[in-house]
């Protein structure tokens, strides 16, 4: 089971630790008006990347993620991601 630790380093940057089978660390930022999108201000930015994460480690392991992202560009690898993570 993977643990998820999440430390907002500014409003829009994040670092996130997952703890695993091994831990990796990843920095993502999230566009201001991104998470409006997704959440319609129903949960946090913090709350978004978290779910995002989870939704992330059930179709890959904590080391395949990138270590450096953009919030965004996980609908590019995995197109059904915005329909899926809308609150």
């Amino acid at each position: 089971m993977n643990t998820i630790n999440i430390v907002e380093l500014e409003n829009t940057s994040f670092q996130v630790t997952i703890n695993g089978n091994s831990t990796t660390t990843h920095k993502v930022t999230v566009q201001p008006d991104y998470a409006p999108k997704l959440t319609a201000g129903k949960i946090t930015t913090e709350q978004l990347v978290k779910k995002s994460f989870e939704f992330l480690l059930e179709r890959e392991s904590n080391t395949s993620i990138l270590r450096s992202f953009d919030l965004s560009v996980i609908a590019h690898y995995f197109p059904e991601y915005e329909r899926k993570i809308k609150v």
